[in-house]
């Protein structure tokens, strides 16, 4: 699995790197809760310490649920009963103490990440709309019967829309999911990226604004 290490101690990122990569994982370490909201999407699974430098990692699960469907495993010293239940109420799909040992900690990954390969279960990943057509897992867009070259955010923000079809999607949904965290995103990126959409796709009427709202791919 790509896994990704929200971490802030060195030691600790260090040896759970090296131990996750020895078990034929592939991890990556942030140290900071805003680094993960921007990276989370590339990822199969995330471990989350709670006692992090910018933010509270709570905090952090909160957006991310917001955001992605992402299996979230809580790691970290914090083991008080009322973070444990905070961290499963706000969606966490698992939570551990540290110290943990390393047969559990991989143990209990591969349970959480079978639990979510079968909520999500197998599905037709290509939406179309008239005669555009949207791969999203290949990211691929015909129009026609050519392929269009789209940027990645451009392409980030079609499978947003794309994925849900037919319904309004407000600004700021879009620039969470695309972006990471509305906050850190500069607002005038997502209409250059729109304006490309609209000009490349060629479709009028595909993409529609709605005013003081946000938008909606197809009818």
């Amino acid at each position: 699995m790509r896994v990704l290490l929200v971490e802030d101690d060195d030691g600790v990122a260090d040896a759970l790197v090296e131990a996750l990569e020895a078990n034929d994982h592939r991890p990556s370490r942030v140290a900071r809760g805003a680094d993960a909201l921007l990276v989370h999407r590339d990822f199969d699974l995330l471990l989350l310490d709670l006692g992090l430098p910018d933010t509270d990692g709570l905090e952090v699960l909160r957006k991310i649920r917001k955001m992605s469907p992402v299996p979230v495993l809580v790691l970290t010293a914090r083991g008080d009963e009322r973070s444990i239940v905070r961290g499963l109420r706000l969606g966490a799909d698992d939570y551990l103490v540290k110290p943990v040992r390393l047969g559990e900690l991989l143990a209990r990954m591969d349970a959480v990440a079978r639990r979510s390969a079968a909520l999500t279960g197998p599905k037709d990943r290509t939406v179309r709309v008239g005669d555009v057509e949207i791969d999203l897992e290949g990211r691929r867009v015909v129009v026609g019967a050519a392929e269009v070259l789209l940027t990645t955010k451009e392409f980030d923000v079609l499978a947003a829309l794309a994925s849900r079809a037919g319904t309004a999607v407000s600004r700021q949904q879009l620039m969470d999911e695309v972006w990471g965290d509305a906050y850190l995103a500069v607002s005038r990126s997502l209409d250059v990226h729109l304006a490309g959409l609209r000009a490349k796709l060629d479709r009028p009427g595909l993409l529609t604004t709605i005013r003081g709202f946000g938008y909606r791919l197809g009818e």
